[in-house]
């Protein structure tokens, strides 16, 4: 029986290249760019992140994640350029 090195588990992310959870953005990130939004939810679309995860991990609360899901759905990745109402957290 051969045996197979263990493979990092990986998605397509939103420019066609794999991404892991390695390449995830920060979870000290602030400044959420449409590259960053679109990686985070290709995770979770693709099993890497569960949505509690990505939403604990990003501090996120998960009607703003569904909204950048919907985005994409409707618009692409240009649907995440809108400005979201700031949320300044202490």
């Amino acid at each position: 029986m051969e045996r197979r090195a263990k493979k990092e588990n990986y998605v397509i992310g939103p420019d066609g290249s794999p991404l892991t959870v390695a390449d995830l953005p920060s979870p000290e990130t602030q400044r959420w760019v449409i590259r960053r939004k679109a990686e985070v939810v290709a995770a979770v679309r693709g099993g890497l992140l569960s949505l509690d995860e990505a939403c604990d991990r990003y501090r996120l609360t998960v009607e703003e994640f569904l909204s950048w899901q919907r985005a994409i759905d409707r618009h692409g990745l240009a649907g995440l350029r809108t400005t979201r109402i700031q949320q300044y957290r202490q």
